[in-house]
Parts: C-alpha cells; sequence; structure tokens
C-alpha cells in the first residue's frame, strides 16, 4: 500500500545535527519511497493521511529489554537486587506456562506501541511464544533466547531451541540474536562457543555484562578478571556484540569496549532502582563507544516507555557529572534512534527518516500540553514528552496504531488474560 503524508513536520538528521521540515512523505509498501516534490502521478492510488501539527520521527529503538514480564511490573518493588531476582521473580517464572509468556509479551507490546516504540531487541526465556506475540503485535523486534549452561551443543538444549525459533519466525519484521545471558551463567565454553557460531551464522550477540558489584566481584575471584576483560580473552566482543547494563566498568574496561567497537545498552532506570549504580557513560561517549538506551524489563523499570527512560537517561547523568552539559538532547535522541540501529546492523535502514530508509514512523502531537508551545521540539522530546503525545505509529509502512486506536492488537482481550494471570501469580 502508498501512504502520502502531507502537512507534516518532519525531525530529519543530517548527519550533525536534528533540523525540522514541512515536506510531504511518499511511503511505498514498507519503505519511505520520496520526501518532498511529490507529484499528483506519485499520490495516486494513495491513502493519504493529515499530519497537521504532528511531528513524524523515527520510532523509538528500546536496545535492552525483557518483554514477557510486562505483567510483573509493581510486583516486586523496593527490593535489593539479589532479593528481587532470586527471592521474587524467580519464582514467578518458574510457574508460568507458554500462553502466560505469549499475554506477557503482547502486554509490553501495547505499551511500547503508545509510547513511540517501533523496534526492541528481546532477551527471552521462552521459544515460540514471545516471538509469535512479536510477530501478531506487527512490531520489529530482535529477539534472542536466553541460552545459559555449560556446553552450547547440549542436546535439546537453549541452542536448539533458539536455531528451531529462528528457523520458525524469521521475517522482514523479525530477526534473531544469540543471546548468553552473562558471565555468570554460562561457562567460558559456552561464552566462546556462541561468539564461534555468531561469526559462522552472521549473528549479533546480546549479553548482560557487567550489571552489579556482586557480578564484577565474583568474576575477579573466578577467573581473576573483569567480566569486560573475561568476555575479551574468550574472543566473544566485537562490533557484533550488544552489552546490556555496562554500570561496573573501569578505564580498562572502557579501552577493550571501544577497541572492540562493542554496543553499550544502558538502562538507567533499572539500574538506578535495583541499586546497581550509574554507568559511566559519559566516560564511554568520550572514547567513542556506541551508548544506546534500552529499559530492561518492566519488572524492574517499571515501565517499557522510551520518553520517560530519556529523560531519566539525561537527568542523572548531569546530576552525577555536575555538569549540565552532560547528555544533551541530541545525544539522547540519537541514543534511541541513530545508536541503536547501528548497533543492530541496520543504519539508514530504522531511527532515521530518509529515503529508502524502512517507514517505521511515529506522529507526535505537537499541540499537546506537554509539547507546547513549540520552543525546541528536540528538547521537548528529552524532558517534556511523556510518551502520551504519541498519536499514531507506522511499522514497516502499517499503522499498528492511529487516532490513539491500536489497530492490530485486541487491547481488551489482552487486558482480560493478563488479569487472569496476575490473578494466579501475584
Amino acid at each position: 500500500m502508498k501512504h502520502l503524508i502531507k502537512n507534516g513536520t518532519l525531525l530529519l538528521w543530517n548527519g550533525t545535527e536534528y533540523s525540522l521540515e514541512q515536506k510531504e512523505l511518499l511511503i511505498n509498501n514498507s519503505v519511505i519511497e520520496k520526501i518532498g516534490g511529490i507529484t499528483p502521478e506519485d499520490a495516486e492510488l494513495c491513502e493519504v493521511t493529515d499530519a497537521e501539527n504532528k511531528l513524524i520521527m523515527p520510532g523509538l529503538i528500546n536496545l535492552h529489554t525483557h518483554v514477557y514480564m510486562n505483567f510483573m511490573k509493581n510486583s516486586a518493588d523496593d527490593l535489593p537486587f539479589n532479593n528481587w531476582l532470586f527471592d521474587r521473580i524467580l519464582p514467578i517464572e518458574s510457574k508460568l506456562n507458554k500462553d502466560d509468556f505469549y499475554w506477557g509479551t503482547m502486554l509490553g507490546c501495547i505499551e511500547m506501541l503508545r509510547t513511540g516504540t517501533t523496534s526492541y531487541l528481546d532477551m527471552h526465556i521462552c521459544e515460540n511464544e514471545c516471538a509469535q506475540a512479536a510477530m501478531d503485535s506487527g512490531m520489529r523486534a530482535f529477539m534472542g533466547k536466553c541460552i545459559r549452561g555449560e556446553d552450547l551443543y547440549e542436546k535439546d538444549g537453549d541452542f536448539s531451541k533458539a536455531l528451531e525459533e529462528q528457523e520458525k519466525y524469521e521475517s522482514d519484521l523479525i530477526k534473531f540474536v544469540l543471546s548468553p545471558h552473562s558471565v555468570y551463567a554460562c561457562s567460558e565454553k559456552m561464552l566462546s562457543q556462541v561468539a564461534d557460531e555468531a561469526e559462522k551464522r552472521n549473528m549479533l550477540k546480546h549479553i548482560h555484562m557487567s550489571e552489579s558489584k556482586k557480578e564484577v566481584d565474583d568474576c575477579l575471584e573466578k577467573y581473576g578478571k573483569t567480566p569486560v576483560d573475561f568476555l575479551e580473552s574468550s574472543g566473544f566482543l566485537d562490533e557484533k556484540t550488544i552489552a546490556a547494563h555496562c554500570v561496573k566498568l573501569n578505564s580498562n574496561d572502557i579501552d577493550i569496549l571501544r577497541n572492540r567497537k562493542v554496543n553499550v545498552a544502558t538502562n538507567p532506570s533499572s539500574n538506578a532502582k535495583l541499586c546497581n549504580g550509574i554507568a559511566p557513560v559519559s566516560e564511554m561517549l568520550r572514547e567513542g563507544v556506541n551508548v544506546c538506551l534500552g529499559t530492561d524489563s518492566a519488572a524492574s523499570n517499571n515501565t517499557l516507555n522510551m520518553f520517560r527512560e530519556m529523560n531519566i537517561f539525561s537527568l542523572i547523568h548531569k546530576a552525577k557529572k555536575e555538569d549540565a552539559t552532560t547528555l544533551s538532547a541530541t545525544e539522547v535522541l540519537k541514543s534511541v534512534s541513530i545508536n541503536p540501529a547501528k548497533a543492530l546492523g541496520m543504519k539508514d535502514e530504522i531511527g532515521i527518516i530518509r529515503e529508502g530508509s524502512k517507514a517505521d514512523l511515529i506522529f507526535v502531537d505537537l499541540k499537546a500540553n506537554s509539547l507546547f508551545p513549540n520552543n525546541n521540539v528536540v528538547s521537548s522530546l528529552c524532558y517534556s514528552a511523556n510518551g502520551s503525545e504519541v498519536e499514531s505509529v507506522m511499522v514497516g509502512g502499517k499503522f499498528l496504531m492511529k487516532g490513539r486506536q491500536l489497530t492490530v492488537i485486541d487491547e481488551e482481550r489482552v487486558y482480560f488474560e493478563i488479569d487472569k494471570i496476575c490473578r494466579k501469580y501475584l
């Protein structure tokens, strides 16, 4: 289907800064075909959308989450990390059936769509159901079955299930990554095996790294190295690695991340809430590390709202550095668009509006009270927006929400199923 978007304000990136331009947008099937200069012949047989008073910007990209956990939000609060994980979250997860993972993911997709996220990188523990939900939602998802253990090639292990899921669900919208959980959940042998398989299969790798002081201390005790140094020696780190958290880093760790071109997915709300600390983002950016933003799960965040995350991201680092110039609005906006697109191997395809890119777009109401007056739109997206300003969402040229009405997901059915799940477990 062809779409003509008219009367809107486009948020464009010129390689250095963002600009606002009043231009029409022609979308043909899943891609942006033309920006401006659209002729009557171009517009033939188009579905026309009037975007007056709307900012049309790239859909946000959440580079680290566990979407299925969305129904657990506000169920394990005000607890230290180990108590949160081992006393509350893991006991709940041990009771879940496959349908629970499906509906939890669908609930998360609703929240992401309503707050402007069009793509997400997910680490899950139930093959098929989370991918099925992603497919049914219409979102762009990068999925990874969590891998744990001693040997990657164990019969009927996580790796074989991950490959089966990939074979069943990989498509233009759903891609798969290899997702070893962490240095404490995987042996050195397994991590080296994952690195070899990722190279052979041309797949990304997604791992939790240096999230807590305990993780670093345990790794030092067991291997005599920090998690970063240990993964470096295992041959795991390269430009196709996406490392979540990276809170507890020393200067040598940061040098390794820079030299190996590792992509970092920082999770400020989750790390603050679980008292794991504040990642050295300014130091990583100064060294040229590709820093991206993620929410982590709604069980620890307690939301998947990337506008909220952008605001917290900038403010806590300004406070930490006691420097108001730290993490500008432009840098923050790049961390949910251009930077994660690069990390996912989709530079110039998502996270940007340009001719030939995927039509993954969100329409933001510029007359929303939180954004008006529009004195500085880029700043307002970082410091004023709360996600409710998102009026419509398009992924791959298809409206998944229009006029704040979801077009693909049956919202009431999802709420009905989630209510049953919560009564069972919470």
